[in-house]
């Protein structure tokens, strides 16, 4: 009794895995969003200025 193999669905399973770890590690790569205060950044960027001004006088 001869081994038949199944090459086209073998090709098809492992670019389907490869796909979804592909998937995977571009989930991961991307970077984690971490909670900002807003009131802060508005606070730095109106005073970034007056500060930058003074110091050039």
């Amino acid at each position: 009794m001869a081994v038949t193999r199944l090459k086209r669905k073998d090709r098809k399973n492992k670019a389907r895995q490869n796909n979804k770890v592909r998937v995977i590690k571009q989930l991961l790569s991307t970077p984690v969003i971490k909670n900002v205060d807003v009131e802060e950044l508005k606070a730095r960027f109106t005073s970034a200025p007056a500060t930058a001004a003074a110091s050039a006088e």
